[in-house]
This record gives structure tokens, C-alpha cells and sequence, in this order.
């Protein structure tokens, strides 16, 4: 029986394993960094799980940006009593996550700017994204208005932390 790990399992493993750090980093960061906010629209949230986010997708990919955003904010709204908010979530954050991979790996250009571009993309999904949400959920067009606020100062602190790092890390992790 031959014992040796063939490099496409090795591939399939460190995948799973860089996915699962990143739905944790995301779930941790969203329920231990953040302040709820009674005032704006239907009170809300402000977070940073966004940061592990926009790493995840700049630096392994559109895929691993879906995963982590999809599950590790999808499990905050299940564990932590916005179980209704769940499915919308993974939906919204897994495609701002995608998104903002697919930016990062298609466009060319200088690594700032282009993550800067995908930051502004993905703030947009999720505005719009959360605008309809609101809608259906509470039946008014016009009180979605007060969540977007906290919505794009989420991201913008995220794009903040993430952009001017993002091409070190991946820079550092391609040396590994």
C-alpha cells in the first residue's frame, strides 16, 4: 500500500482548511467586534467580519471570499437571534465575497485600486442587496433608507483595514 499523499489531495486539504479559517475568522470578527445600532433603520449592526472577508477573497480567491463571507456571516445570524436575516445573508455576503474575488483576480491594474474598486462593489451588493431584504421583511420602501448608513460604514472601515494590506499578505503567503 503506497502511503504517500498525492498532491491533489494535498490541494483538496489545504483548501478545506484555509475555507474553514476563513468562516471562522468571519464569524469571530462579526460576533466579538461589534456594536448594535437601536437608532438606524431597524437597529443593525456594525462589524468587522467584513475584514476577514475582503482577505479571504483578495488573497485565496473569489471562492474561498464566498465561502468564508456566505458561511461565517450565516452563522452569526443563526447563533446569535437574527435567524430570519440567515439565508439573505449567505446569499448577499457570499456574492460580495465572489464578487470582490473576481475583481481582485481579473482586473488589472495596481493592487490598491483595484481592491478599491472591488471594496465599492461589494458595498453596493450589500446595500442593495439589504435595501430589498428590509423591504419584503418589514413591507416598507422607505425605512431600508436608515440601514445604509451602517452598511457602508461596515464596509468602508473593512476596505480601510484590508486594502493597503492585502497584497503583503498575498505576496507573503505566495513566498510559503
Amino acid at each position: 500500500m503506497d502511503s504517500t499523499i498525492s498532491p491533489r489531495s494535498t490541494t483538496k486539504t489545504k483548501t478545506l482548511v484555509i475555507n474553514a479559517l476563513f468562516i471562522a475568522l468571519t464569524l469571530a470578527a462579526t460576533m466579538f467586534i461589534n456594536i448594535r445600532l437601536p437608532i438606524m433603520g431597524n437597529g443593525g449592526l456594525i462589524h468587522l467580519g467584513n475584514v476577514p472577508l475582503f482577505i479571504a477573497a483578495f488573497v485565496f480567491g473569489k471562492r474561498t471570499g464566498a465561502v468564508a463571507g456566505a458561511f461565517g456571516m450565516a452563522l452569526f445570524d443563526l447563533i446569535s437571534g437574527w435567524t430570519a436575516w440567515a439565508p439573505f445573508t449567505f446569499v448577499i455576503v457570499g456574492a460580495m465575497g465572489y464578487v470582490a474575488g473576481l475583481i481582485a483576480e481579473k482586473v488589472p491594474g495596481k493592487k490598491v485600486l483595484v481592491y478599491s474598486f472591488a471594496v465599492v462593489a461589494a458595498l453596493i451588493i450589500k446595500i442593495v442587496g439589504y435595501y430589498f431584504v428590509e423591504v419584503i421583511l418589514y413591507s416598507n420602501w422607505i425605512q431600508p433608507f436608515g440601514s445604509i448608513p451602517g452598511n457602508v460604514l461596515q464596509v468602508a472601515a473593512a476596505g480601510i483595514i484590508v486594502v493597503p494590506i492585502a497584497w503583503r499578505l498575498k505576496k507573503i503567503i505566495g513566498q510559503m
